[in-house]
């Protein structure tokens, strides 16, 4: 493509990180409980190094969930368990800050290399950094890297990195999505990529236990603000009941969102050790990653999450409701100056 699709700072960044990588092997670090943004990214830039004759291995504290295992075909995850001694150059991926992999990753690689993110809460940890919060996806930070360099991109890559386009773009519904977003995404489909498959994969092949806890979930659904906010809450038991696993959470929060009139959709999952939630917004001005901030969290203008250890669902609920009226409260005043 004659015209650039990736910002040239950034681009610039990228290439430094490439060429200051020496001998040393690499290991692309995702978040704990990976989407398909995460384990796009991932495989992706794992498979571009070594095709650089770099030598490269995801790593991440949990494994590849079962609806991305088509995105990741062929591609080795392990844990930091499983890794040697040798002196790794780090680099995350889809990585707001330098917790999200988890604790165990931290004390593993205490120091990293790389830092390739789109969130706006990026704290940027690393030696080098290649943050652009206006990109839908750390997928389409990455293809339009690819792209722009010449850099080689295969099949199993471009599905890779589609994935975690369309996922992360609600199938180009966010408002994130660009034009250059299609255009990454057209030329990604130009080297392999296939949005059937994708399409297929993410979205029409859920077990049945999915479908229950989708319907426990709209049943405990709870209005706020005067039907502004919609929280939902997956109950401790229901995962056993419903024989499913947090993986099965993906997607549920939207719910919440789409009811007319909602401006603020809640997931909150109750846990044995405390309370990890999510959250959406329409309005990227609500900015619900400084609400998820207030309570150790982070994230996008119109999606983020947090988890609070030690703290009973009803007292969590209670401060959540609150930060979130306030925050209306603000948007409102601003409307009216």
């Amino acid at each position: 493509m004659s015209a650039e699709l990736s910002d040239p700072g950034l681009r610039e960044s990228f290439k430094r990180l490439l060429s200051e990588l020496g001998s040393h092997p690499v290991a692309v670090v995702g978040h704990a409980r990976p989407d398909g943004d995460c384990i796009g990214s991932q495989v992706a830039l794992a498979r571009v190094l070594r095709q650089l004759e770099y030598e490269a291995i995801c790593v991440n504290l949990h494994e590849v969930p079962r609806r991305l295992e088509f995105a990741a075909r062929g591609e080795k995850f392990v844990t930091p368990a499983q890794l040697d001694d040798r002196d790794y150059r780090v680099i995350c991926v889809d990585c707001a800050d330098q917790d999200r992999p988890g604790a165990k990753i931290r004390e593993r690689f205490p120091v990293v290399y790389g830092n390739i993110d789109h969130h706006v809460s990026n704290t940027a940890y690393a030696s080098h950094n290649c943050v652009a919060s206006g990109a839908s996806a750390t997928c389409e930070i990455l293809g339009a890297f690819f792209i722009d360099e010449g850099l080689p991109i295969d099949a199993q890559t471009a599905q890779a990195l589609y994935t975690g386009i369309i996922t992360d773009t609600g199938q180009f519904r966010f408002s994130s999505t660009s034009h250059t977003t299609f255009k990454i995404s057209a030329e990604l489909m130009a080297n392999g990529a296939n949005p059937a498959e994708a399409g297929y994969e993410l979205y029409e092949r859920e077990p049945a236990g999915k479908m229950q806890l989708l319907q426990r979930f709209l049943a405990t659904f709870d209005m706020h603000a005067n039907g502004r906010i919609c929280l939902g809450t997956i109950e401790r038991g229901v995962f056993e009941a419903t024989e499913t696993s947090a993986e099965d959470t993906e997607g549920l929060v939207d719910y919440a969102r789409a009811i007319e009139g909602v401006e603020i959709g809640g997931l909150i999952e109750e846990r044995e050790d405390g309370i990890k939630a999510s959250l959406r917004s329409n309005d990227p001005r609500i900015r619900v990653d400084r609400i998820a901030a207030k309570f150790n969290g982070g994230g996008h203008a119109c999606a983020a999450g947090l988890t609070m250890p030690g703290i009973p669902s009803a007292v969590f609920r209670r401060e959540l409701v609150a930060a979130l009226e306030e925050r209306l409260a603000e948007v409102d005043a601003q409307d009216r100056t």
